[in-house]
């Protein structure tokens, strides 16, 4: 299973959809890469670029100032010797968030049937989804940053309740790691001294002391 030969060696680097992994060797890409994906993701993949290359337009402002914020603003950080570094996420999670807030902002979904719209494979029903209620699912490998893509979905469902009139978004989390490692890593990253806060009109986010 190779890799694109255009594909970045930076996990920073932003994907395009076309030169994305898939679980076969490359000389399949164009007559297999969509088929072997799973249901919804390559439309959804090349939906949310578009997106983000148009600025995360008919976003709400809450949901836009904090993305611009994560992902379009330096971060720097002290280091140990003294200088600052800049800190960046992996492109994964990024995607992950923005294809939450795509979905919920933009597309406003609200069923299994409002998500069938991304499926091209045919191989998926809404037959074969019990549930009636909103649910989205994040898929990333093991040390790509699934709990503080957690951290920042908390985040972004507190404030974007706080400050959006129609949110439909909650205020207060249950959390349920799987395992005890990750409890308290979560709480961590999601506890009141590592939410952002907004401070006035400014505009501006930081950290809330």
């Amino acid at each position: 299973m190779a890799l694109h030969p255009n594909f970045p060696d930076s996990p920073h680097a932003i994907l395009d959809p076309s030169i994305r992994w898939f679980p076969a060797d490359e000389a399949l890409r164009a007559s297999s890469f969509e088929k072997l994906l799973p249901p919804l993701v390559p439309e959804l993949r090349k939906k949310v670029k578009a997106w983000r290359d148009n600025g995360y337009a008919e976003a709400t402002d809450t949901s836009r100032s904090l993305l611009n914020y994560w992902f379009n603003i330096p971060h720097l950080l002290p280091q140990l010797d003294g200088t600052t570094a800049e800190f960046q996420y992996y492109f994964a999670q990024r995607e992950a968030l923005e294809t939450i807030i795509y979905l919920y902002d933009v597309v406003r979904v609200k069923d299994k049937y409002d998500l069938m719209r991304f499926d091209s494979s045919g191989a998926v029903s809404t037959g074969m989804f019990d549930e009636t209620w909103r649910r989205f699912v994040i898929k990333m490998a093991t040390g790509s940053g699934k709990t503080k893509v957690m951290s920042l979905v908390l985040a972004w469902s507190f404030y974007h309740k706080l400050y959006e009139p129609e949110s439909e978004l909650a205020r207060n989390f249950s959390h349920c790691p799987q395992h005890h490692c990750v409890r308290p890593h979560l709480q961590r990253l999601s506890g009141p001294a590592h939410l952002l806060c907004r401070p006035g009109d400014t505009g501006q986010w930081g950290r809330r002391p």
